[in-house]
C-alpha cells in the first residue's frame, strides 16, 4: 500500500484488494501499475516492479542504443498491461515512446467516400502496444521485444504526454 500511495498523485477508487489511482506519470491505473508477476530479486524477500520514472527517456535511450548498434533509426515503444474501466481483461498500452507518433490526427482528412473526418485521432502507440502485447504474452512466454514493420504512418518524435487526456477533458472523474 505504501508503494501504491508513493507512486500516485490521487486515489480515484478503491475496493478490496484494488485501488485505482492517477499515477504520477499521469495515467489512471490499478495499484499504481505495480506488478509482482515475472519479477524475481535476490534473497527471500518479496519483490515488485514499479513503472519507469521517465519511460519516454528510457525509450529514447534504447532507441539511441539500437541506432548505434544497427545504423537504423527506428521508433521504440515501451508498453505495460492495463485494465480498462468498462471491459474485462488487460491490454497492452504505451507508457513510453521515442521516434514514433503516439497519436495520429486524421481530422480534416477524407474517408473512403470523401467525407471529411471531424473527430478521428488515432491512439497509434496504444494500438501498436496492444498488438505487441498479444505477441509478447503475459506469463512465461519470454518474448520481451516485438519488431513491427509496414506502418502506414511516418515516424516522428512522440511523447507519452500526447496520450494522456487532460483532466478538464476527462468526463469520468
Amino acid at each position: 500500500m505504501e508503494l501504491i500511495l508513493r507512486e500516485s498523485v490521487e486515489v480515484l477508487r478503491k475496493r478490496d484488494n484494488l485501488i485505482v489511482v492517477e499515477h504520477k506519470l499521469g495515467f489512471v491505473c490499478a495499484n499504481a501499475g505495480i506488478d509482482r508477476s515475472n519479477v524475481k530479486g535476490e534473497g527471500d524477500g518479496e519483490w515488485v516492479l514499479l513503472l519507469p520514472e521517465d519511460p519516454d527517456k528510457s525509450a529514447r535511450e534504447l532507441r539511441a542504443e539500437l541506432l548505434a548498434a544497427s545504423g537504423v533509426g527506428i521508433g521504440v515503444l515501451i508498453n505495460d498491461s492495463h485494465g480498462r474501466a468498462w471491459r474485462v481483461g488487460t491490454v497492452g498500452v504505451c507508457i513510453g515512446v521515442a521516434g514514433f507518433p503516439a497519436i495520429v490526427d486524421l481530422r480534416g482528412e477524407k474517408d473512403l467516400f470523401g467525407y471529411t473526418l471531424r473527430s478521428t485521432v488515432i491512439g497509434l502507440a496504444d494500438e501498436i502496444a496492444a498488438g505487441a502485447s498479444a505477441l509478447m504474452g503475459q506469463a512465461d512466454e519470454r518474448q520481451p521485444v516485438i519488431h513491427v514493420r509496414g506502418l502506414p504512418y511516418s515516424l516522428r518524435e512522440g511523447s507519452l504526454s500526447e496520450i494522456i487526456r487532460e483532466k478538464d477533458l476527462d468526463l469520468f472523474r
